[in-house]
């Protein structure tokens, strides 16, 4: 276990970024490909392809705000969606939320931890200290602050439809499966202002 952190911590967030200030997606998947390997998770010829992403969410804070994924089906016609999320160590998804839009109705939620912890934080009562534990990127604006720490094997759930609702990877960095209706891109609403995709 230390192992993983000692090499988590050569993570810089500047080594994702080119000299023009520009988001290196190629660098970015290499510390997935890094972390999955630790993990022992099998790199499956789609995760080398153009299907799986990285994103900064324009907010040049990747080791803070960033993600990857891949979206395994997204069927309008059955209303059911797969996707893998990947965090590394401390990063987290935006908060965010998803509306009902003209082809499909509010995207309902829940993420199974395969690898390494997530917590995730929907609408409700406030844990106890949360504040604290929101990165400062996003402290002054996260609506959701009822958190829940999930580890390998268990599931959480969105808590409404709409709901606004955000996820940090943990110590190990986290490699979580959602389960989810439909994604309708159009729908999905960010609390953060500057977030871009």
């Amino acid at each position: 276990m230390n192992q993983s952190h000692d090499a988590f911590k050569k993570i810089n967030n500047d080594d994702f970024y080119q000299a023009d200030g520009s988001f290196d997606a190629d660098k970015a998947k290499q510390a997935y490909y890094d972390m999955m390997a630790y993990h022992n998770y099998p790199i499956v010829p789609r995760l080398k392809g153009e299907e799986f992403w990285a994103v900064d969410f324009g907010l040049g804070q990747f080791t803070e705000v960033g993600m990857a994924g891949i979206f395994w089906v997204n069927n309008l016609e059955g209303n059911y969606f797969g996707h893998e999320i990947y965090l590394l160590p401390g990063q987290m998804i935006p908060e965010h939320g998803h509306k009902r839009t003209a082809a499909a109705g509010p995207k309902m939620e829940a993420w199974q931890v395969r690898h390494g912890s997530v917590r995730i934080y929907s609408t409700g009562e406030p844990t106890p200290g949360v504040t604290d534990r929101i990165p400062p990127i996003h402290r002054d604006i996260a609506a959701a602050r009822t958190e829940k720490e999930l580890l390998p094997g268990e599931v959480g759930m969105l808590n409404e439809a709409q709901a606004m609702h955000w996820m940090i990877g943990g110590p190990e960095g986290g490699i979580v499966t959602e389960y989810a209706t439909y994604h309708d891109g159009d729908g999905l609403r960010f609390t953060h202002p500057k977030v871009s995709l």
